[in-house]
């Protein structure tokens, strides 16, 4: 089997089962398992494939035909820029996601001190450490093998951050100068409408935000306040109809410069405040 030859069959195979971007897909895993670019396939289309690269091709075109998401098979996805290493532990990092690490950046300086809530890869608070130096940083879970995999990443990128397994603040102490968080929001009658990728293959823990999508929210807006300095900031994405109920619950709370931002579809995506200077 050739490169070319390779490509065709991984196409043709998850057309079959509709996978949406069938030829993407199916050359990701073809670059991943041969490890060529655009530039090398286009010189040598008919270059065999070795036997191990069409064994290893074809067992990775059977999983994604069970629409496991190709993030799960390559065991990466970039997100601001960096690689980031995923399982089937943690959510895979959207790029909708990037808009929140870039508003953070925009307040955050050195030495201030960050609590990423729900951190699942460690894609949130690790970008804010690897652009904004000497940031000092911690990642919360309630899964073990969620932070096993943040661990992981933080390695790989070098950063020192620390992790806690926690169901929200339950086993956090101390103040700090921002908490930011992408929690799950999803409304619980909503998941079984969600692509097959990700209802089921994704973390439901991950995704799962109750029958009204704002139980972590409420939760999280409720108890911050004990463990942010004042003027501290509380730093959400919320889903793309959650804007004004966020916003409302931060303001009741006592939250100041409550704002909504949108991301670069143009739909609500960031909901901060600031805690009051007392």
């Amino acid at each position: 089997m050739t490169l070319q030859e390779g490509l065709m069959f991984g196409k043709q195979q998850l057309e079959e089962v509709q996978i949406e971007d069938a030829s993407l897909d199916a050359w990701y895993l073809l670059e991943h398992v041969c490890k060529i670019d655009r530039v090398s396939y286009y010189m040598q289309p008919e270059k065999p494939m070795s036997s191990r690269e069409i064994k290893e091709y074809k067992t990775l075109i059977i999983e994604r035909r069970k629409h496991i998401p190709l993030q799960y098979l390559t065991k990466d996805q970039m997100f601001m820029g960096l690689s980031f290493f995923v399982n089937q532990e943690v959510l895979i990092p959207r790029q909708d996601t990037e808009s929140l690490v870039e508003a953070a950046l925009k307040v955050l300086k050195p030495g201030m001190d960050v609590l990423d809530m729900c951190t699942g890869s460690g894609c949130i608070l690790i970008s804010l450490m690897k652009f904004c130096q000497g940031l000092k940083g911690t990642g919360v879970d309630v899964s073990k093998g969620a932070l096993e995999v943040a661990k992981k990443n933080a390695k790989i990128h070098k950063v020192a951050a620390d992790f806690i397994e926690s169901d929200l603040f339950l086993q956090i102490d101390g103040l700090y100068d921002m908490i930011i968080s992408n929690p799950p929001y999803i409304k619980r009658s909503v998941l079984d409408t969600l692509m097959p990728e990700v209802k089921d293959h994704e973390p439901m823990v991950a995704l799962d935000g109750d029958e009204d999508g704002l139980s972590f929210y409420k939760r999280m807006v409720k108890e911050s306040e004990s463990y942010l300095k004042p003027g501290g900031y509380l730093y959400f994405e919320i889903g793309h109809d959650q804007g004004r109920e966020v916003s409302c619950l931060m303001e009741r709370q006592g939250y100041t410069n409550v704002k909504v931002e949108k991301d670069l579809a143009g739909l609500d995506r960031i909901v901060y405040g600031r805690r009051r200077i007392k």
